[in-house]
């Protein structure tokens, strides 16, 4: 392929490169996510499983609700580096995610 008018093939390269920078521009300001994340504690009691503390913050917590419940506890388990065989004591306190 060869360039005939070299004047018109650098303004098209101009022009195809300023597009894509627009469009990486554009895109570099937008948050694909819900909000703001933060954390919250929260203090277990009596009879909390870690199921029942995801099921309680999935309907509680926006930042949970279009989450599955495996995927909350792993969250949880992961944010407050517990491993398969913790067991939860009353009055420990858990870290969680919230908006």
């Amino acid at each position: 392929m060869r360039i005939i008018n070299k004047k018109k093939f650098i303004k098209m390269v101009m022009v195809v490169l300023g597009v894509i920078f627009a469009i990486c521009f554009y895109f570099s300001n937008i948050s694909f996510s819900k909000g703001e994340v933060k954390t919250k504690n929260i203090y277990v009691s009596s009879g909390d499983t870690l199921w029942s503390i995801a099921m309680q913050e999935k309907e509680n917590n926006s930042y949970y609700e279009d989450k599955d419940v495996r995927d909350i506890i792993y969250e949880i388990r992961k944010i407050n580096e517990l491993d398969n065989y913790s067991y939860l004591k009353v009055g420990q306190e858990l870290i969680v995610y919230s908006l």
